[in-house]
């Protein structure tokens, strides 16, 4: 039987299904419950798109990591949810989602070294040529781990894509190994990453398939056919290796659960039997 992993990024969905939930639903405590009914209802269908023989949930952990030390600005944008109330903080409502993991039988955790992002490579990296791996997850980093063997579900019910190698070249015009360099070069808003002035994706893809790589480009920016384009390169060229650094995923960060700790049966529960089940009733 062919392994098929399904590694889910869970503070991701949660965060897409507590802000995307179309109102606040409660239990008969009167606490808001929808982040959890999202999550839940999300994670069942994502699992019967899937059909995965394997399957795992990583959540973030506030940990310090390297790339907060490498950059101060790394992530600065994000909130500060423990001054919000519990109406406004998703993060509330993980100990019932937990309980829905345990009652599914799905191994879950908080990655404490490093980032999900990183666990999630590991899982790739290192599972990639035993097993089909499927990514859930709407954080675009993913998108440099694809190869034939891995892809990236963008789950949004009915309208849900998988990206796989062919469709990535269609949207972007480059190779997913390609994916860091070029994101280094545009930045990243999400991540509070600034990239090179003037230097949009179009520009970055085609600079991607002239030289193949972030580095090649800074060694050979007297080739950059536009004047303005290579002086901005070449005056970023610093931040533009710090940017490799923060965006760059690999596998140094040890895996929570082997893939022989991770068997998945779908026993076929539905959202309703998940929630009575944890005693979270809307």
């Amino acid at each position: 039987m062919k392994k098929r992993l399904l590694v889910v990024d869970g503070s991701n969905l949660l965060f897409q299904m507590f802000f995307g939930m179309p109102a606040r639903i409660t239990n008969q405590k009167g606490e808001a419950i929808q982040g959890v009914l999202g999550f839940v209802g999300a994670l069942l269908k994502i699992l019967r798109m899937v059909k995965p023989t394997h399957a795992v949930v990583l959540f973030d952990c506030e940990c310090p990591n390297e790339r907060r030390e490498l950059s101060a600005d790394y992530k600065a944008n994000r909130p500060d949810y423990d001054e919000m109330s519990e109406d406004e903080n998703p993060f509330t409502q993980l100990p019932a989602i937990y309980a829905a993991l345990d009652f599914l039988g799905m191994p879950h955790t908080e990655v404490t070294c490093g980032e999900t992002d990183d666990a999630v490579a590991a899982y790739a990296l290192t599972y990639g040529a035993e097993a089909e791996v499927v990514i859930s997850s709407f954080d675009s980093d993913f998108f440099q781990l694809i190869t034939e063997r891995v892809s990236i579900l963008r789950y949004r019910g009915d309208q849900s894509v998988v990206i796989d190698p062919t469709a990535f070249t269609e949207k972007f015009g480059i190779l997913p190994s390609q994916y860091a360099d070029y994101k280094s070069l545009t930045g990243d808003t999400a991540d509070n990453i600034k990239g090179a002035d003037k230097i949009g994706p179009k520009t970055a893809a085609a600079l991607m398939r002239q030289f193949g790589s972030l580095e090649a480009l800074l060694a050979n920016t007297e080739h950059i056919p536009k004047p303005s384009v290579r002086a901005s390169v070449e005056a970023s060229a610093d931040r533009l290796r710090l940017n490799y650094r923060l965006i760059k995923l690999q596998n140094t960060t040890p895996i929570p659960f082997a893939l022989e700790q991770l068997p998945y049966t779908d026993n076929r529960q539905t959202t309703t039997e998940v929630l009575f089940a944890i005693g979270v009733k809307p």
